[in-house]
């Protein structure tokens, strides 16, 4: 057992075999419950990989697909969530593998209540690591809010995701489910099998690249 393998506790294995058969009996609920946990997170780590959310969306639909068809084989050496996100993840990269990667100019002039996919921005949940983006950036800022309504605000959503969007997909893969997930160093690691100061490595380079790049934007703004 890896270190990283310690961080499945045996309450989340119990939980975990629980959904397991359920599934395999059939339970419907069990695929309900699992599909609003994880679905739009499994969207958004996609993104990392693909052009479109469209073919994020394919890629996750397809992981759901794959996760029914080898249920009976899953053996609990990870936890439930990690092996559902490792599908997606092969998925997501092989589609983003067959597809030529470019970038929109016109998404960095979409409308304030847009995100770059043309979706809204309440998706964007900043977590309380992501304050170290933050806040420089509010600093350098002349608006005049308080930063309650500054972390909120429409502008600042659209700003961070069209930053977080651009960031290569190994720094947007680790933000995404640090910053915007929740999710711990030993998930996120065990998931992309990188080593804890890889993922520090990681998380850091991709916060310093959106706060400058959220410093332009609001500059600009």
């Amino acid at each position: 057992m890896t270190i990283h393998e310690k961080t499945h506790r045996p309450g989340a294995a119990r939980l975990d075999s629980s959904l397991v058969e359920a599934l395999l009996a059939g339970d419907e609920s069990a695929y309900g419950t699992l599909w609003k946990r994880y679905n739009r997170a499994m969207i958004r780590l996609a993104m990392a990989y693909v052009p479109s959310r469209a073919i994020a969306e394919e890629a996750a639909q397809e992981a759901w697909l794959a996760m029914v068809r080898g249920l009976s084989g899953f053996k609990g050496q990870s936890s439930l969530k990690t092996w559902l996100f490792g599908i997606l993840l092969n998925h997501a990269k092989t589609k983003g593998r067959r597809e030529s990667r470019s970038i929109c100019l016109s998404a960095l002039e979409a409308p304030a209540s847009k995100t770059p996919d043309g979706r809204g921005v309440d998706w964007l949940k900043l977590r309380e690591g992501a304050s170290e983006i933050l806040t420089p950036a509010w600093g350098r800022s002349n608006l005049g809010l308080s930063p309650e309504d500054r972390a909120l605000g429409s502008e600042l959503r659209l700003g961070l995701e069209q930053a977080i969007s651009l960031l290569p997909a190994a720094q947007r893969a680790v933000i995404v489910l640090r910053d915007v997930e929740g999710w711990t160093t030993g998930e996120v690691c065990d998931l992309l099998g990188i080593t804890p100061e890889n993922q520090r490595v990681r998380l850091h380079r991709a916060r310093l690249r959106v706060r400058k790049a959220l410093e332009s934007y609001l500059d600009r703004s």
